[in-house]
This record gives structure tokens, sequence and C-alpha cells, in this order.
């Protein structure tokens, strides 16, 4: 639990990140804008080059490379790119093509849904059971705080699934499960939603499971499964880091009543005590899309990406001198207090 700190310490708090984001922001430039659009450049090469790649994917050699290729792009495009650019962080730049209005990723997940669900809910509720949908993506237990049900005895098995299918579950995720099984939700909205999911997963399926299949001819099957399974290593490397930064062991949820009368310092102990980091060198952060700077991410979400690494040696001795838990580890360690977590929660508590 986070230390009992008094008003005055909220306030100092939030006095520093305010002027330590205001000192990042005003130091944005070409820099910056140099990063994302190399980013970008390297992703589009290896989709090109993975997809290139398996017009052979008759051949095991090809099937293999072009793969692990197009994965990597899949998994830039996700991370690094489109949860970033989706966030606002590189709207200062002013460009039309790299713009939080504009950007649609490549993910079923239709960009305005995920916008929502994720920009405001999840960063404005992080981690308040029963605000952020996050919390168990309405079919996990992930603290003892959600009411146990019979029904969470195989959630080992249901997050092995939602990890393999997790853009899936991302999809229905603006949805609000829990609204429509408590038949709280607006049927109207709900089947508007619907639609959109319907038409970005037909757009998906037809350009990784009809057309570049089509474009390699005899070998449609090869490369059928070869973009299956591309969109599988995705969607597993997503769903880890995601999780990683909200649910390894001492990170903590909190009831609805701590939103009453939060003040700005509170709201960033808050993300400071329900976010944790991974650990790694710079291509593993970039793989995550710098969110195994989970904390930092949650304290600026609009902060571009590679500017996290740089203030996290500064927001951890904020962290120490408030006496104030700074969650942070390998991603071994990180992936194993998450499942252990789940395994743990399947049984009532």
């Amino acid at each position: 639990m986070t230390t009992q700190l008094s008003d005055a310490d909220h306030a100092a708090i939030a006095e520093e990140l305010d002027a330590l984001g205001r000192e990042i922001a005003a130091d944005l430039g070409e820099r910056d804008a140099a990063y994302i659009r190399r980013v970008i450049r390297w992703q589009r090469g290896l989709e090109i080059g993975g997809r290139a790649m398996l017009l052979a994917s008759a051949l095991p050699p090809a099937w293999i490379a072009g793969t692990a290729t197009l994965a990597v792009a899949k998994i830039l495009e996700n991370m690094e790119i489109g949860h970033n650019v989706m966030h606002g962080q590189w709207d200062w730049m002013r460009d039309p093509e790299i713009h939080s209005t504009v950007w649609e990723w490549d993910n079923v997940s239709p960009a305005e849904q995920w916008k929502h669900s994720h920009n405001f809910v999840h960063h404005t509720f992080t981690n308040v059971v029963g605000r952020d949908n996050d919390v168990g993506y309405g079919i996990l237990r992930v603290t003892p705080e959600q009411e146990w049900h019979w029904a969470m005895l195989p959630q080992p098995l249901y997050n092995l699934l939602l990890a393999m299918f997790f853009e899936y579950g991302v999809a229905l995720h603006d949805l609000e499960i829990d609204k429509i099984r408590a038949g709280t939700n607006d049927p109207e909205e709900t089947r508007r939603k619907l639609r959109e999911i319907g038409r970005k997963v037909r757009r998906q399926w037809a350009k990784d499971y009809v057309a570049f299949p089509l474009l390699s001819g005899p070998q449609f099957l090869s490369t059928l499964a070869a973009n299956f399974t591309a969109n599988a290593v995705r969607n597993v490397w997503a769903h880890m880091i995601i999780f990683c930064g909200h649910f390894p062991g001492d990170v903590e949820m909190f009831e609805e009543d701590r939103l009453d009368g939060e003040s700005r310092g509170e709201w960033y102990v808050r993300q400071l005590a329900g976010s944790a980091n991974i650990t790694g060198g710079r291509l593993f952060h970039l793989l995550t899309g710098n969110l195994s700077h989970q904390i930092e991410h949650h304290l600026f979400p609009d902060m571009p990406s590679n500017r996290l690494a740089e203030i996290a040696p500064r927001v951890r001795a904020l962290c120490e001198k408030y006496d104030l838990p700074y969650h942070a580890g390998p991603l071994s360690r990180q992936v194993t207090s998450t499942w252990k977590k789940i395994f743990r929660y399947a049984l009532p508590t």
C-alpha cells in the first residue's frame, strides 16, 4: 500500500511532475520527429520484406523468415506506432499523416473505440475496480476486490485464449461487457459499435487471409497460415506486455471511493502505485512500444514514447523522496507474478 501522504505532499508531487511534463514538452523538436518517422520507415520496410518472403511461403526457410519478419512489423505497428500515435503523442508535429485523429492501426479493434476505452476510461480510472475495464478485461479476476464466481475456476485457460486472440478481446472492450450482462447498456449504441467492429474485422481478414495469400498463388494456404501466426505472435506479445504493466504482485488496485475529491497529486500517486515497469535493453523497450516504462507512460500519456526512458530516473527519485512504490522488474519476473495472480484468484479468497 502507498504511504500516507499529506495534502501538502500531494500538492508538491503534482507540482514536480507538472514541471517535468512541461520541461519535456518545451524540449520536443526535430530529434523526436525524426525518431517516429524513422520507426515508421523501419516498420514499413519490415512489413514489405516479410510479405515479399512469403511469396515463396511453400519453402520452409522463406515461411519462417517471412513470418518472423511480419510478426516483428506487426508488433512495431501496434505497440510503438499505433498505440502511441493514437494517444496523441505526436500530434504536436502537426503532421497530417502521423496524427491521433486519422491513424487507423493494423488491428481488428476500431481506432475510435480503442481511444475511448483506453485513452479515456483506462487512463482516467486506472486500476479502480468497477471503473477501469482493463481490470480483468471483463472475464478475469485479478484482485480479491472482484467478486468470485465458480466460472472463474478455468480463468487461466481464459487468459491463455485471450492472449492468443488479444486483438479481438481489445475490439470488444469498448462494448463494456459488464453493462451488457447487467442489461444497463444502450442496445442501439452496442449494435452501432458491433457494426463498426464487423467492418474492421472484415477489412483485416480481407487483407491478411484473402488478398496477400492470393498474391502468393498456389502457396495460398501456407501464406494464410503465416499471416495467422504473425497475428497470433503479435497478440501474445501485446497481451504479455500490457498485463505486466498493471497486474504483477504488489501493484495496487483501488476502490471507487478513491475517486471522491481526488486531487491532481492523488491522481499521480494512483498512476504510480497502479503501474509497473519491465526492465530491459533498448531493443526490448522499442518492441514494447516503450510500455515497459508503464509508470512514466501513465503519468504522461501524451508524452512521446522516446522520452519515457529519459525521465524514468527522475520519476524513480521522486518515488524514493516520498517513500512511494516504484514497481519494476525483468520480464520473466513480471510474467510469473502476473500468472500466479491469475491462478490464485481463480479460487475463492
